[in-house]
């Protein structure tokens, strides 16, 4: 059965002429001869493969009998797919460009979101694994407090009377930075103290040795970095080594390196909690029996067949031992509760004014992805359906040749499909590109699971996903088209037609917007917190902490030999470091202190010439004066507890202190200054009220601070303090931090946020600036004659490119003043989480929206100045 003339004709007329030769050498014999369908005389054979591409209601008018299969169906689609992608290159490329990008953003914060609910899974009985906490009202802030610190006397009736109710139980120290040396090497490592229990508790993946490594006092278990730092290659199990050069312990294990996404990364060394007790006397000495002093922290895991809320009913009691005469009423009223592994990380305790939760944070993040792959989504959407009449006619020949619409709807998608493929895999190159850059910014070590199978499922889902998510208006839109009105080239989009992909362009932009004011925010509430007062100068200021005895009855010397090199001009002791605050208590009274205030500060012990070396700012009074026996007693208070005192005259005032709340141990000072608050803990909160004393009293500094000279610098200081430090104190590693330095990496996590909404705020747009390239594109290409007449009309290449672009610029305008509020709300909610914050200026939104419209013609001034300058000759001549 032959076909007649007029369907050839059309299958000339509807295939492209290089086609028709690339596809002649696949030819299956159908028709017995060579038939004659060009002017040219041509001669052509005709296959089934080249009759399928019209679907089957046209083969059918040949031959009833044919049914094509599924596979030659999409085969057909992918065919025409690849064909028209060819065809129109520029904005093929426009697509797979804006929807990789988009893709890209996804997948990282895909695997960020992994990455962070990972977290702890580390550990075999992670679901069971919690730490015991303290619970109550907090009547000085209001609200609750949790604390994680717990008494010496609680961890011994957990253990001997409530260790029924867990499968195991064991008490730590808190991190542990300590000087472990063999032989000539030493090593700086932090570690935990900890019960026998704590290996398998924590399930350590031992390389060498067993879990029950901690039964012997002087043990110790090495991670694998530090055993080889410690021995090289050397055998580790059975070496001996020292802590602290004071004491040895015999290496009984070798254990596997926590992972980054672990509460206990930074854990190195586990040695035994009897090893502790041992070592410091004052936990023999007062701690045993001190209700006051919390200094440890508590670990358990559950049985499988019990549930925390059950154990926490079970043990909230263990608190009522506290006496009657115990003067903190806050914990009198607190209550055990057991803290479980999954919510350290995404949940944690103490969150200071501002910092947001992790879990937080991932919503914030995830929807941040989502826009961004949706901004990207909408550009295939608004290119698609701007080039609707371009496709009308071959949606029309469609229809009228047999095609159905479930046919037609399945052609574009499987159109999507190959787009969102070619855009995946640059997706996942332009990923590993960028991720080393992301893991810097982000502090994290993310990689792309290659080897495992439930990343490729989760990548083909998200292709799918995202191929549905960016066809669905084509396909069910341009699937919709009537034919007769097609054919008949009668079919126009109309005006409102093309209000959807106005909106959608509002849609981008508002987005856009909304994040770029929403970074330049945030990079606002930083810089204002860096530029608040410290009340004392960071600048060359160096911190040592005194990790070993053998700093004990050397400082004078080491002060002393410091500040003879000229190098340094002031050197003193403080029990904590300048840019954190490590001690709390309270038992202090003063005139007319309020029955309810339980006088509560933060403590610091301090050398005489601490205030020299830091550089305090005094407001009235004077500093301590090593000269005068009597400043012994004598304190300096920050502005802060001058406030909460509410002394009118404080120099001089008398104030006393009930150490430990032993009413026979009371210590009587006096105020001898009042300095300017000191920023030492959250840069975002009020200062503490704060009071130092001088050192020798209830409190041993375990930190030296060396003040630079001024007139040098830290590269020439550096070398001379550090010879220096190994004649006085040979046996301990050289290791110092820089007070700027320590300050500047409170705002890490901030700033962290800052430069990834950047980055987003950017691929925002960028892509809503592709997709304006392509509208912008298609636009002078539908308007080209009618742009060739207004040139010959007399219209100004300036008037043209004003035409060409108002539509846009309006779009801008009206996205910057729907984000504008939206983005207000969310800003001013965000800052009412500090307490110490910037103000919105009018002129963030001004400058936002100002630089979105610019961008917006830049964007599309190439392409609307190129059509201007057109000569008018070209695009009328046809006509």
């Amino acid at each position: 059965m032959y076909p007649p003339k007029k369907a050839l004709a059309f299958l000339r007329w509807f295939c492209r002429e290089d086609y028709l030769e690339e596809i002649e050498g696949d030819l299956i014999e159908v028709f017995g001869k060579e038939v004659e369908i060009s002017p040219r005389k041509a001669k052509w054979k005709f296959s089934w493969s080249v009759l399928k591409y019209f679907r089957p209601g046209f083969i059918r008018s040949f031959n009833n009998s044919y049914q094509p299969t599924p596979f030659a169906m999409y085969k057909s689609y992918f065919k025409i797919g690849w064909r028209n992608l060819l065809y129109n290159k520029g904005y093929s490329l426009l697509n797979i460009a804006g929807l990789a990008i988009g893709m890209m953003v996804a997948i990282v914060n895909g695997l960020w979101i992994w990455h962070e609910f990972s977290y702890n899974k580390y550990f075999d009985n992670y679901g069971r694994i919690a730490q015991v906490v303290e619970v109550g009202l907090d009547h000085d802030k209001g609200g609750t407090y949790m604390y994680n610190s717990m008494t010496y006397p609680l961890g011994e009736d957990l253990v001997e009377k409530y260790n029924h109710q867990f499968k195991r139980i064991a008490r730590a120290s808190q991190r542990q930075g300590k000087i472990l040396t063999a032989g000539e090497i030493k090593v700086n490592s932090t570690g935990l103290y900890i019960d026998e229990d704590g290996p398998e508790l924590f399930s350590l993946q031992m390389l060498d040795g067993t879990r029950n490594g901690l039964t012997e006092m002087h043990s110790v278990m090495l991670a694998k970095s530090t055993a080889d730092a410690l021995f090289g290659s050397k055998e580790p199990i059975y070496q001996t080594i020292r802590i602290n050069n004071e004491t040895d312990v015999i290496v009984s294990g070798v254990f596997e390196d926590f992972p980054q996404n672990s509460e206990f990364s930074d854990v190195k060394y586990f040695a035994p909690w009897s090893l502790y007790v041992s070592e410091n006397k004052w936990i023999q000495e007062h701690a045993m029996t001190d209700l006051r002093n919390h200094f440890l922290e508590i670990y358990v895991e559950i049985e499988s067949d019990d549930t925390f809320e059950t154990v926490s009913s079970q043990i909230k009691g263990a608190l009522l031992f506290v006496p009657e005469d115990f003067d903190d009423a806050k914990r009198r009223n607190a209550e055990l509760d057991l803290y479980p592994m999954s919510d350290w990380h995404l949940y944690p305790p103490g969150l200071r004014s501002g910092q947001m939760e992790p879990v937080l944070m991932l919503k914030l993040v995830g929807a941040v992805g989502a826009f961004v792959l949706a901004l990207a989504c909408i550009n295939f959407v608004n290119l698609s359906k701007a080039r609707a009449e371009k496709r009308a006619k071959e949606i029309g020949i469609r229809k009228a040749i047999g095609s159905i619409r479930s046919q037609l709807i399945n052609q574009f998608f499987t159109e999507s499909f190959l787009v969102v493929i070619f855009s995946f895999f640059l997706a996942m190159i332009l990923t590993v590109l960028v991720l080393p850059g992301f893991n810097h910014i982000a502090s994290k070590n993310m990689e792309i699971p290659l080897d495992n199978g439930w990343f490729w499922a989760a990548a083909f889902g998200f292709v799918l996903f995202t191929s549905v998510l960016a066809g669905s208006y084509p396909a069910f839109y341009l699937s919709s088209f009537n034919p007769i009105r097609a054919l008949k080239g009668s079919f126009r989009i109309g005006r409102l037609a093309s209000l959807p992909r106005k909106v959608l362009v509002v849609f981008q932009f508002s987005i856009s917007v909304i994040l770029i004011i929403g970074t330049i925010v945030v990079y606002g509430q930083i810089q204002y917190a860096k530029d608040r007062p410290v009340g004392y100068d960071r600048e060359g200021l160096i911190m040592m902490r005194k990790q070993s005895t053998d700093f004990n009855g050397k400082y004078e010397v080491l002060r002393q030999e410091l500040k003879n090199t000229g190098m340094v001009s002031e050197v003193s002791e403080s029990m904590g470091s300048v840019t954190q605050i490590y001690s709390g208590n309270k038992g202090w009274d003063w005139k007319d202190r309020k029955p309810e205030d339980v006088g509560d500060f933060a403590t610091l012990s301090v050398s005489h010439l601490h205030g020299k070396t830091v550089g305090w700012q005094f407001v009235e009074g004077r500093d301590f004066d090593p000269g005068i026996s009597s400043d012994s007693l004598g304190i300096v208070i920050n502005e802060s507890a001058l406030h909460r005192m509410n002394l009118q005259y404080p120099i001089g005032e008398p104030v006393s202190w009930t150490w430990r709340g032993d009413k026979d141990n009371v210590l009587n000072y006096k105020i001898l200054g009042v300095i300017k608050d000191m920023v030492m803990a959250s840069p975002y909160e009020p200062a503490r009220p704060t009071i130092f004393y001088v050192k020798g009293h209830n409190g041993n500094p375990n930190w030296i601070n060396i003040k630079i000279n001024p007139q040098v610098s830290a590269s020439e200081a550096l070398p001379k303090i550090e010879s220096v430090f190994k004649k006085v104190i040979p046996s301990v590693p050289f290791e110092y931090k820089f007070a700027d330095e320590e300050y500047a990496a409170k705002f890490g996590k901030e700033e962290r946020v800052a430069n990834m909404a950047f980055i987003f705020a950017g691929l925002a747009i960028i892509i809503s600036c592709l997709g304006l390239l392509g509208l912008s594109s298609f636009m002078a290409e539908t308007r080209t004659k009618e742009i060739g007449i207004r040139k010959v009309l007399g219209a100004s290449v300036a008037g043209l490119w004003t035409m060409l672009s108002k539509e846009f610029v309006w779009l801008v305008f009206i996205s910057c003043i729907v984000a504008t509020p939206l983005s207000y709300y969310l800003m001013a909610g965000w800052l009412q989480n500090f307490i110490y914050r910037t103000d919105l200026s009018i002129w963030v939104f001004v400058a936002t929206g100002m630089g979105a419209i610019g961008i917006t013609l830049l964007t599309i001034s190439y392409q609307a100045v190129k059509t201007a300058l057109m000569n008018p000759v070209n695009s009328l001549r046809s006509e």
